[in-house]
C-alpha cells in the first residue's frame, strides 16, 4: 500500500542543501529521539499500518526543514539516527533513503501552509480510521476522553485517492481550518500541533475516544452526547493542563523505552 517515488516524481531527491542543519545541536538530538520515541510506543499500541504512515516535525530553529520517517521501515524499527531530515520543496538534506511519496506530499504541505503546524502526525490507526468511513462526524462527544477533542476537529471529505502531488497536500492542509484534528474520508488522520508530546497525547487519546465510541455503538443503544455547555466546560479543563500532561505523557513513554528498546536513541 505504501508508494515509493519514482525518479520521475517532483518530490524529495537526495542532496545537500545550503540550510543543512547541525544534527549534534542538543535539541535536534532531543527532538530526534522525542519523535523515534513516538514511532515506537505507535507501533506498541497497533497505531501504524504496514510500512505506510509517516510523523514529522520541524526541525527545532527552522521553519523550512522537517524531520520525518524513510520509506520501508516499520514504526518499530525507527531510531533516532534513522529520520530523514526534508526541505519543503523536495530535497532530502540528511540522512540516508527518501520518505514515502505520500509523506513528502501530505507533510511538506501542512508544514508549508500552517505554520502552526510544527508536528504532524499521519495514521490509519483502525478506529479512529473506522469513524472516517462512517456517514455524519466522526466523533460524538459523549465520552469524556471525547471531550479533550470538543470543537477541535475537521473533516476532509474530499477524498481523491494517493497523494501523490501537491494538489492533495493542499487540499488537506485546506480541510483543516483552525482545527488540530482531521478526519480524512476513507483514508485515517492527521493530527497536528506545536510539540512532539502535545501531538503524541492527542494521537494516543483520540484513538481510546475511537475504540471506546466504537464500543458503545455496538451495544445497539443509543449513545447521548454530553450537553454543550459541560462539554465546553469539561474541553477547556483539560486543554488548560494539556502542555503538562503531554510532556509527562512522552517522558514516561521514554522510561519505559529507555528499559525495555533503548535502541530507539541510537
Amino acid at each position: 500500500m505504501a508508494h515509493a517515488l519514482s525518479s520521475g516524481t517532483n518530490g524529495p531527491v537526495a542532496g545537500h542543501g545550503a540550510n543543512q542543519p547541525d544534527l549534534d545541536r542538543p535539541e535536534i538530538r532531543e527532538a530526534r529521539a522525542d519523535l523515534a520515541a513516538c514511532f515506537r510506543m505507535a507501533a506498541r499500541h497497533g497505531l501504524e499500518e504496514g510500512i505506510c504512515n509517516h510523523f514529522s516535525a520541524l526541525v527545532p530553529g527552522y521553519d523550512d526543514l522537517f524531520l520525518v520517517n524513510p520509506y520501508g521501515y516499520a514504526f518499530s524499527e525507527m531510531t533516532a539516527s534513522k529520520l530523514l531530515v526534508c526541505d519543503l520543496h523536495g530535497t532530502v538534506v540528511a540522512g540516508k533513503g527518501q520518505p514515502e511519496a505520500t509523506a513528502f506530499f501530505i507533510h511538506a504541505r501542512i508544514h508549508a501552509r500552517i505554520p502552526r503546524a510544527r508536528v504532524a502526525f499521519h495514521t490509519h490507526m483502525p478506529y479512529a480510521t473506522a469513524l472516517s468511513m462512517t456517514e455524519g462526524e466522526p466523533l460524538i462527544f459523549a465520552g469524556q476522553t471525547a471531550l479533550k477533542f470538543y470543537g477541535r476537529t475537521a473533516v476532509d471529505r474530499h477524498y481523491n485517492g494517493l497523494a501523490l502531488d501537491t494538489r492533495e497536500g493542499d487540499r488537506i492542509a485546506d480541510a483543516v481550518g483552525e482545527a488540530d484534528i482531521v478526519f480524512m474520508k476513507h483514508h485515517g488522520v492527521m493530527v497536528l500541533g506545536p510539540t512532539i508530546a502535545e501531538v503524541w497525547d492527542d494521537l494516543y487519546y483520540l484513538e481510546r475516544a475511537a475504540e471506546v465510541q466504537t464500543l458503545a455503538l455496538s451495544t445497539g443503544r443509543q449513545v447521548l452526547p454530553v450537553e454543550p455547555a459541560i462539554a465546553e466546560a469539561a474541553y477547556r479543563q483539560m486543554r488548560a493542563g494539556d502542555p503538562e500532561s503531554a510532556r509527562l505523557h512522552l517522558a514516561a513513554i521514554r522510561r519505559t523505552l529507555d528499559r525495555e528498546e533503548p535502541a530507539y536513541r541510537d
